[in-house]
């Protein structure tokens, strides 16, 4: 028997046969071996919890605020968010139960659709976005640190370049943690939890009760746009975004899903952990920077300076919101932007590249992604960021879906993941038809991306669209329905080698 059934690591004799049968291989190493009992230690909580350090951190107050920037208003920005996350929660699940019933990371659950070789190409695309958010979270947490350095030295902000030294003292603290392992990211998220959450209603409630209340609070909201594109022109990407902002999650899901304890703690725990606290902190976002209008007079989209002007002469209190905004960023980082490039980068080679040592890797590619470019404006935020890779994420992703849910009726064949000559190995390695399935999907959207990346601000996404342009409007959702169905009609040609067993030329 190969197949390792749903939570089979009762039989631990068959899975200490599987792993002696293939621990020699290339494609072989303990971190991306399948795990056992002793390692399925994440309850229902753990994961809700990993949701929730994921969720409460800057980005996702900046993404609600960019929308009502945009032109929405706060119920239409909230609205579209929410919605957002309930669409990508789906294929999360999907994705992730492969990683809880066999026991492997993603770059090893990937090779069953896109070859033992041809993993390395989704995998790394993975990897390469979790490094530019790598980049993202840790500038953020830098401006935190540095404001906290400039509360208790006053002459910090005279020293040259202070934001640039701050930013790569938090990405070395982020370096020793990762030394820790995937157990120390399980520990950190369930600790923080409940921190995070503290945090985020302690400041919902100073905006309803400094801005006279939540009527007045939403009435302000009027005032935080600033563009008067029309909603439904804004609708569609900014759905793909919100999707996109997740997409790379729902590919890699299974590098946690693989130590729960059960499907029921793996799909109750994201139900919970994912939409509810997006949709929660993205509200606290936008009740509390429509208060600051009527507080201060205007605008403070930025929860850093927010919080810094909040503290005033109060140096305890913002050191302690300091804390929990780097805590919220590294909580992030450690589990979203951390985890999977490590697994991904391992396996381009797994016998010399270990979870560590691609961790090193990621943090490297982190700092010369320039993060603070990426963050110039809301519009590269959202409109090329999130919508870019979230439209080639997505073409992965339903490769990977179409392939196990439909192809192979959630059925692999745990040894034969890790063999050259296995079921797996397709032709010298690669599945021709996932490569030209995510080809077929990604490359109409490619004319609007360009247009995107080239546009500062919103108004030139919109502006004059042509056929493709348009396409790229609605992101990964064209690249994910386009993708998913060539794949499946690739793969019912005539004459395609039976459970992926090695083609001849």
């Amino acid at each position: 028997m190969e197949e390792y059934r749903d939570l089979g690591v009762n039989d631990a004799a068959e899975l200490a046969r599987i792993k002696a049968e293939v621990s020699a291989s290339s494609l072989y190493n303990e971190d991306l071996a399948p795990t056992g009992a002793e390692e399925r230690t994440w309850t229902t909580y753990n994961i809700a919890a990993l949701w929730i350090g994921m969720a409460i951190v800057i980005t996702t107050y900046a993404l609600a605020a960019g929308l009502i920037a945009a032109g929405m208003n706060w119920w239409q920005a909230l609205l579209t968010i929410s919605l957002g996350n309930v669409i990508v929660l789906i294929p999360m699940l999907l994705n992730a139960h492969a990683g809880t019933k066999y026991g492997v990371p993603f770059p090893v659950f990937v090779r069953a659709s896109f070859g033992v070789r041809g993993a390395n190409f989704a995998a790394i695309a993975r990897a390469l976005v979790a490094c530019g958010w790598f980049g993202i979270q840790t500038w953020l947490g830098g401006l935190a640190l540095d404001v906290l350095v400039s509360t208790a030295w006053s002459g910090w902000a005279s020293v040259p370049y202070h934001e640039f030294i701050t930013f790569f003292v938090f990405w070395a603290i982020q370096v020793v943690i990762i030394m820790g392992g995937v157990e120390g990211v399980k520990y950190f998220e369930s600790w923080s939890a409940p921190l995070l959450i503290v945090g985020s209603i302690a400041l919902l409630v100073w905006g309803f009760t400094a801005g006279g209340g939540i009527g007045n609070v939403f009435a302000t909201s009027a005032q935080l746009q600033q563009g008067d594109t029309p909603f439904w022109v804004l609708f569609w990407p900014s759905l793909a975004a919100n999707v996109g902002y997740w997409i790379t999650l729902s590919l890699n899901i299974p590098d946690f899903t693989r130590y729960a304890q059960s499907q029921r703690s793996q799909v109750v725990g994201q139900s919970l952990g994912l939409p509810l606290t997006m949709t929660a902190f993205s509200f606290v976002g936008i009740a509390v920077t429509a208060a600051t209008v009527v507080v201060f007079g205007e605008a403070i989209w930025d929860p850093v300076a927010l919080v810094t002007r909040l503290a005033g002469g109060l140096p305890a209190v913002l050191i302690l919101a300091m804390i929990v905004i780097v805590i919220a960023q590294i909580s992030t980082n450690m589990a979203a932007n951390v985890v999977s490039p490590s697994f991904d980068f391992s396996n381009l080679a797994p016998k010399y590249i270990s979870f560590r040592t691609g961790g090193i890797i990621t943090a490297l590619i982190g700092v010369v992604s320039f993060p603070w470019l990426i963050l110039e404006s809301v519009g590269a935020y959202i409109f090329t960021w999130l919508v870019g890779y979230g439209s080639l994420l997505g073409a992965i992703g339903a490769v990977m879906i179409v392939d196990y849910w439909i192809v192979r009726r959630r059925t692999l064949h745990l040894a034969d993941l890790y063999k050259h000559d296995g079921r797996y190995a397709y032709t010298g390695g690669w599945n021709w038809r996932a490569i030209i399935a995510v080809f077929v999907g990604v490359v109409p959207v490619v004319p609007g991306f360009l247009k995107a990346a080239s546009t500062s601000g919103f108004t030139g996404v919109f502006e004059n669209p042509t056929f493709l342009d348009t396409l790229y409007t609605y992101g990964l959702f064209f690249t994910f329905f386009v993708a998913g169905i060539t794949y499946l009609i690739l793969s019912l040609i005539p004459g395609r080698a039976p459970e992926g067993e090695p083609e001849t030329a």
